[in-house]
């Protein structure tokens, strides 16, 4: 499934305003996978939540949700850890309004601790944020923990991996431009496309790895930093290419959802992968 976050440049451009238009948008468009995006905070109502999801249902596209990018679990101050609850809880209750299947939560930043100790205080609260989930009825909402585009952030494709296996009801939301932009360019093309498919299989399972949750962008990078800034397919001096990615998959037969943040033109560059893959199969 290919689709977009957000509301595109495009959805304005064309006339639509009201968030609950996206679905029938998208589809008209050839698409079937929408981000709804709370990432600045979770201020969305009930009753736009519930007609959002309603127009999503009719129109057959796949609903997740973004939790607020504040968030921080590899902190490991209590305040800290109770607020990241707060805002996942919440994030979960607009998913279940609109029936949203996926909610996508950032790793955190190290704050100057080593990898490892950041690993291991996000481990931990995983394993929180799921029971405290199951708690208030969320169970059937999978947990997505993102790859994450700078250096000094948590989130490689192994600590990812890692987190992803502590307890049930999660899945990873591996972003490839993330990926990309925080290996300074050396995670692109078929071989390193295929690889990280290949550890993806092996730590998850086959099962559960052929459906995963993915963010793709063309991504520019500073050496020093990682992830700059997001970019277009039409902006070249960047990557990474799409179809290696698109390729690999329709070879091995997997359907992850796919959501494309390119700056501005999500719609036509996640059309675009999903005609690639479509041709491969």
């Amino acid at each position: 499934m290919f689709g977009t976050a957000g509301n595109p440049d495009r959805f304005q451009a064309e006339g639509f305003k009201a968030s609950k238009d996206m679905p029938l948008w998208l589809k008209g468009k050839g698409l079937d996978a929408y981000e709804y995006q709370c990432g600045k905070g979770v201020s969305v109502g009930e009753a736009t939540a519930r007609a959002i999801g309603e127009k999503a249902a009719q129109a057959g596209i796949v609903l997740s949700l973004h939790a607020p990018y504040f968030v921080n679990p590899a902190n490991p101050d209590p305040d800290s850890q109770e607020k990241t609850a707060g805002y996942v809880l919440a994030a979960c209750r607009v998913a279940r309004w609109m029936g949203a299947g996926r909610v996508v939560i950032h790793t955190g930043a190290l704050q100057k601790r080593t990898r490892a100790d950041a690993l291991a205080t996000a481990r931990e609260s995983f394993k929180m944020l799921r029971r405290r989930c199951d708690d208030e009825g969320y169970g059937d909402i999978l947990l997505c923990p993102e790859t994450m585009g700078k250096i000094n952030q948590l989130g490689d494709l192994e600590e990812v991996l890692a987190l992803s296996v502590v307890t049930h009801g999660l899945l990873p939301c591996v972003d490839f431009g993330h990926l990309y932009a925080r290996s300074l360019g050396a995670l692109e093309g078929q071989e390193a496309t295929a690889r990280m498919l290949d550890r993806m299989a092996e730590v998850l399972g086959e099962e559960k790895a052929r459906c995963f949750h993915s963010h793709f962008s063309m991504i520019e990078f500073t050496p020093k930093g990682g992830e700059a800034r997001h970019l277009t397919f039409d902006q070249t001096d960047f990557g990474p290419d799409y179809r290696p990615l698109c390729r690999e998959l329709a070879r091995r037969g997997w359907s992850p959802t796919i959501i494309c943040e390119s700056a501005g033109t999500q719609d036509i560059d996640a059309l675009t992968m999903k005609e690639e893959y479509l041709s491969q199969l």
